[in-house]
């Protein structure tokens, strides 16, 4: 009879540190979402596996892991290749992020107090005062990769105030689509640099516990978005192109 030191409660295992293929998938998810790796460009095994400093059989299981995720390529004969996200696939993407965060919205809105949603919120209310920062300086800096990372944390920071892992899992994986979507872009990846009073918006109704308000206002935003994206927008907007060559970053060393 196992003694109380050496017991363990069902269903739970032993703390683990990252394994090498944990610390590579890392690696390679943040190369897609930074674009150094592009949508639709080959992996070329041996080489990457070389730049990160790993053996091809812990690349590959790492490989694997992302291809189930969607956001690589596996065809026999053809190697691997990073996903593409489509003009043709704005709409379904767009809708796809409505279901999701309209869900984490009408939650955070329905609790008790203005107080206790603004807590919720609180990561989501600090990156909004950084993306005022970026905007206001988005004429005169090169600053349109950060308004672009901090639009997508915003929409994450959204679900995640949820509560629901469910819901903040999903989004992740959304949130890696709509990268994908905007670094594949045929005329580039171009950002919006006036996101900001949107976001405020959205927010400012959440906190007050206007849910259903703050759910139609994201929807007319993602209606604006993909007509924006795919040319049908009326009125033009504020924005700016990324350059994806800025800071000359690469894949390094896995350090375990």
């Amino acid at each position: 009879m196992p003694t109380a030191e050496h017991s363990m409660a069902p269903g739970m295992a032993r703390v683990q540190r990252s394994s090498t293929v944990d610390l590579i998938t890392v690696q390679l998810r943040n190369a897609i979402y930074e674009g150094l790796l592009m949508p639709g460009s080959q992996i070329h095994e041996a080489a990457v596996a070389e730049q990160l400093g790993v053996s091809r059989g812990s690349l590959r299981e790492s490989a694997q892991r992302l291809v189930q995720d969607g956001l690589l390529i596996a065809r026999p004969g053809q190697g691997l290749r990073v996903a593409t996200v489509g003009v043709d696939d704005l709409a379904s993407l767009y809708a796809t992020r409505l279901t999701i965060e309209a869900a984490a919205i009408r939650t955070v809105a329905a609790l008790g107090s203005v107080r206790e949603r603004r807590r919720r919120l609180a990561r989501a209310l600090t990156l909004l005062e950084r993306l005022e920062g970026l905007g206001r300086q988005a004429g005169r800096s090169t600053s349109p990769r950060g308004i672009g990372d901090l639009d997508l944390e915003l929409h994450f920071e959204t679900v995640q105030a949820a509560g629901n892992q469910r819901l903040a899992r999903f989004m992740g994986t959304l949130v890696m689509e709509t990268r994908l979507a905007s670094l594949g872009h045929p005329e580039g990846y171009i950002v919006r640099t006036d996101v900001h009073g949107v976001h405020q918006e959205r927010l400012e109704l959440i906190c007050a516990g206007n849910g259903e308000g703050a759910v139609a206002q994201l929807a007319a935003h993602f209606t604006d978005t993909v007509n924006r994206l795919t040319g049908r927008l009326p009125e033009p907007v504020a924005t700016a192109q990324v350059d994806l060559n800025e800071g000359e970053q690469r894949l390094g060393p896995i350090i375990a």
